[in-house]
């Protein structure tokens, strides 16, 4: 730690002396025929749907290591660590857990099913140009998982800059990342780029004394390289991707002060490969005519050790998307298309060392579908769009997902969204939930576990004010899911004490999300955003509704930025009040505090940055339960409520050297 705290103040210090110039390249990407300055976050008020815009200018505004380190200053997505054992992090939108997010990479679905425990830590936050947060029930174009919301996420484009930027990080953790990425221009319409990303981090630390390492030692090894080809009727882009990711955390010889032979020991190892090929024809330029096929495969393979217990799970999946859309005149626009998604888990499951040989199971889902999409628009002020889609699941049979989204601005001051629709989803309780088996509860999971099936509703309406010659932005939103069916997850429920079982709904679950947020820019260079929410979130366990755990009764967010006239300096500051819930026993945890800031310094082809996460120190005394008893039944490292690890310093450097 000292190391580090001298090594960023040598950094301070170095910035007041190196000379510079302003860095006047402003970076921009098309959206939909809209520049959006990559400056900072905005709300998309062009759009039909209820979506945030985090730019490149956002992004970096932390340090942004992964994905799940992107949504440090949005007020929409809660990021938190699932489990005290293998670091792994789970986001929730709406008061629900991130598998009732549809995850998108440049608009296919992606980072699905066996990927969801470690999916925030798979993208490298350099890597991403944009993301956009889409809350509600989302377009039927692409697909019927989507029930609380989207994430899209825009990677870097060949056909975008010309060049090498690089990123390097090291934290008081000794958590050290290298980024590079590098593209090139080959001719007016040929261009590519390759991206990579190594991490490590090997330190055994154990800051609260219960002999486990606060967090897993980490190594991954990340690779993406693609091409792109784009010319006035026809855009290609290719994207081949590799993925190496080790975790092993657990009991630390180091550290342990009493007897536990052997110790208890968690392993994560992953590999991940990916391929993704998009292809766009436009047939009438006049009508915005255009036929477009998106491919997608992958092959998942992890391998889990928790203590005793091994769970591997090998998904493969393949995914086509043929879909044409045009503009009947300036009023009408008609889209239609078909998707294919096929899914094939072999899973090996041996609960505690309890089997001889691991109980293996393979399940196959092919799912075939077609939709159609109206939109209506009257110039800025009204857009209408329903949508429905057919599929059919090779497991669970035909079902329609209608949805239907409504924006309407009587002025340019207000803007009125509203939207309603269904969303499905195929549960896969051990693969999508690896990190609740870091306990010593026997798993149950229901042999006859229903397909998830839920309506979601909301509204919502911004106001732009003009006050004191600036604009100040206003948001309000609600948001309801209702689920009809629902895989439960419940603990020492009526099958028993110290068990985990996962079943089918039987009664009631449902959430309510009320948020209000406000961002104003007090002058030139200086802004601010806040927000609070309040969830109620219920569902029923053996015939009694009660809040759900681990889920915050309310959040409060507040985000300060300020860059200097001459674009040199940049310091951001962000707080976040998350409020108390319960944990599985019924008891509560507190409500606490976190802060977090940054100061970046801008050179002619440098950025240095240093800053501090979780600068109160807040963090959990006992986040495991049983710590000195692992091989108990009592043993529990999955209620996690707050932090693990206390405050922490960073420091980076981010170059680049692109063509003009």
């Amino acid at each position: 730690m000292k190391r580090t705290l001298i090594i960023l103040l040598v950094g301070m210090l170095a910035t007041q002396t190196l000379s510079a110039q302003q860095d006047t390249t402003t970076q921009t990407h098309d959206l939909k025929q809209v520049v959006v300055k990559a400056t900072k976050g905005i709300k998309a008020r062009y759009r039909v749907d209820n979506t945030d815009l985090i730019g490149q200018g956002q992004l970096i505004r932390a340090a942004c290591c992964n994905l799940g380190e992107s949504f440090t200053t949005n007020p929409s997505v809660d990021v938190s660590y699932s489990d005290a054992a293998t670091g792994a992090r789970q986001i929730k939108l709406l008061g629900l857990s991130g598998t009732y997010v549809q995850m998108l990479t440049e608009n296919i679905p992606n980072l699905r099913g066996a990927a969801l425990p470690y999916s925030l830590g798979y993208v490298p936050g350099p890597w991403m140009q944009s993301i956009q947060v889409s809350k509600g029930a989302s377009s039927v174009k692409n697909g019927y998982e989507s029930t609380t919301g989207q994430i899209n996420i825009e990677f870097l484009k060949p056909q975008g800059t010309d060049g090498v930027r690089a990123n390097v990080y090291q934290d008081s953790e000794l958590k050290t990342e290298v980024n590079l990425d590098g593209s090139i221009h080959l001719n007016s319409r040929l261009s590519t780029a390759t991206l990579l990303h190594f991490e490590n981090r090997q330190m055994d630390h154990d800051g609260n004394g219960d002999g486990f390492m606060d967090m897993p030692k980490l190594r991954q090894y990340n690779l993406m390289h693609r091409w792109a080809y784009v010319s006035p009727r026809w855009i290609s882009q290719l994207l081949l991707r590799g993925l190496h990711d080790e975790r092993q955390g657990g009991q630390s010889a180091k550290h342990a002060t009493f007897s536990s032979a052997p110790l208890y020991a968690t392993a994560v190892e992953t590999d991940r490969y990916e391929m993704q090929w998009k292809n766009g024809f436009t047939l009438n330029a006049d009508h915005n005519t255009s036929i477009a096929l998106m491919l997608h495969g992958s092959w998942h393979d992890a391998d889990y050790g928790f203590g005793l217990t091994r769970y591997d799970v090998t998904q493969k999946n393949g995914y086509a998307q043929l879909m044409f859309e045009t503009d009947i005149d300036d009023h009408h626009n008609i889209s239609v298309g078909a998707s294919l998604n096929h899914d094939n888990y072999d899973e090996r499951f041996n609960p505690l060392g309890t089997l001889p040989d691991a109980a293996s199971r393979v399940t196959r889902e092919t799912t075939p579908g077609v939709y159609t999409q109206y939109t209506y628009k009257l110039g800025d002020r009204l857009t209408v769009m329903p949508g429905v889609r057919w599929d059919h699941s090779s497991l669970y049979g035909t079902f329609v997902t209608p949805r239907l989204h409504l924006k309407y601005s009587p002025s340019d001051v207000v803007t009125l969204r509203t939207s309603v629709g269904k969303g499905y989803r195929s549960p896969h309780a051990l693969a999508e939930n690896t990190a609740l088996l870091a306990s010593g509860r026997e798993v149950i999971v229901s042999p006859d576990l229903k397909q998830e099936e839920a309506w979601n509703m909301g509204l919502s309406i911004g106001l732009n004010l003009p006050v004191a010659e600036r604009t100040l932005e206003l948001n309000a939103e609600y948001y309801y899911t209702d689920f009809l069916n629902q895989m439960v997850i419940n603990f020492d429920g009526a099958r028993g004490a110290h068990t985990l079982s996962f079943e089918n709904l039987d009664g009631r679950s449902y959430s309510h999300t009320l948020q209000v947020d406000a961002t104003y820019p007090f002058w030139d260079g200086m802004s601010a955003t806040a927000a609070f929410r309040l969830n109620d979130v219920r569902c029923t366990y053996d015939g009694a509704r009660q809040a759900k755990p681990l889920t915050s009764r309310y959040k409060g967010l507040l985000t300060l930025s300020y860059k200097t006239p001459l674009q040199l300096w940049q310091f951001d500051v962000t707080g976040q009040l998350n409020g108390g819930g319960r944990l599985y026993d019924q008891s509560r945890y507190p409500a606490y505090f976190q802060l977090q800031a940054q100061i970046t310094r801008e050179f002619r082809n440098i950025s240095l940055y240093v800053g501090g996460e979780n600068l109160t120190n807040y963090k959990i005394a006992n986040p495991i339960q049983g710590a000195h008893h692992p091989w108990d039944a009592g043993f529990d490292a999955t209620q996690v409520w707050g932090p693990v690890t206390g405050a922490m310093a960073y420091v980076g450097l981010r170059f680049k050297l692109e063509k003009l």
